[in-house]
């Protein structure tokens, strides 16, 4: 691979149906390109736990994902709420998700400490109000 794959998924907020569509695409696209089990499993972990907050907190967005020889770069861009406490929302166990999403499964609490425990780099650019961008990336 000498150029860089530039792969790009529209996500609907409220769509629990199509969630994780993105993170199993990518990892099937990964395992052809010959990338090492690991580095897939954080990608894969990591994309799906910022698919699912997108699904859960945000009114959809976009998830754009960059693979080059060195990297797999995912950049998570919602129009949701942004997050209030960063800090607070990093903090394992924590959770705004409402009761029928926690009903579903969803909303442990671990979806942001989990993104930043799967990648080899994380960071959050948030707006109250108008939304949050998150950018991970797994080295290669």
């Amino acid at each position: 691979m000498e150029e860089a794959i530039i792969l790009k998924y529209p996500i609907s907020g409220d769509d629990f149906t199509r969630a994780g569509e993105a993170s199993s695409d990518v990892k099937r696209k990964l395992k052809q390109m010959g990338v090492s089990p690991e580095a897939i499993r954080k990608a894969a972990i990591a994309m799906y736990e910022g698919e699912i907050n997108m699904v859960i907190h945000a009114d959809g967005g976009e998830i754009t994902v960059e693979i080059t020889p060195e990297k797999i770069k995912m950049v998570l861009d919602d129009r949701g709420p942004g997050i209030e406490n960063v800090e607070l929302a990093m903090q394992a166990g924590y959770s705004t998700a409402p009761d029928e999403i926690r009903s579903l499964g969803f909303g442990a609490g671990m979806g942001l400490p989990n993104m930043k425990k799967y990648s080899d780099g994380m960071d959050i650019d948030t707006r109250l109000g108008e939304g949050t961008k998150i950018t991970m990336v797994v080295n290669l």
